[in-house]
């Protein structure tokens, strides 16, 4: 009877122990393919520094404006313009002659 008991005993914890700790190494398998950066994060060289040439933007001296950024191709940014307006850019990839990316125009609003 006592052996009935132990060989009973030690099944179901050698059982409850292989499921914690198959429990436990899948998650930490989780946890590290989510830790690890994807392509997208790391650094290549469309995500290198651009200048960008702001279309149909002028700097007081009449020279076209150049903007430096790491941002991607589509992202939206915000010039201060003339006096009380600010214009809004869009990003793009496509080259000028200049060598500058070209960073077009897409809305003119009211700074409030």
């Amino acid at each position: 009877m006592l052996t009935d008991v132990l060989t009973g005993w030690t099944a179901e914890t050698l059982g409850g122990l292989t499921v914690l700790i198959a429990a436990a190494a899948g998650g930490w398998i989780r946890r590290r393919r989510t830790a690890r950066p994807t392509a997208a994060a790391l650094p290549t060289d469309a995500q290198a520094v651009r200048t960008y040439t702001l279309i149909g933007a002028r700097a007081a001296d009449g020279q076209p404006v150049h903007l430096p950024s790491s941002r991607p191709a589509g992202t939206r940014i915000a010039w201060p313009g003339r006096v009380g307006k600010r214009e809004e850019f869009e990003l793009t990839d496509g080259v000028l002659a200049d060598g500058t990316y070209a960073a077009e125009r897409v809305t003119l609003y009211r700074r409030r």
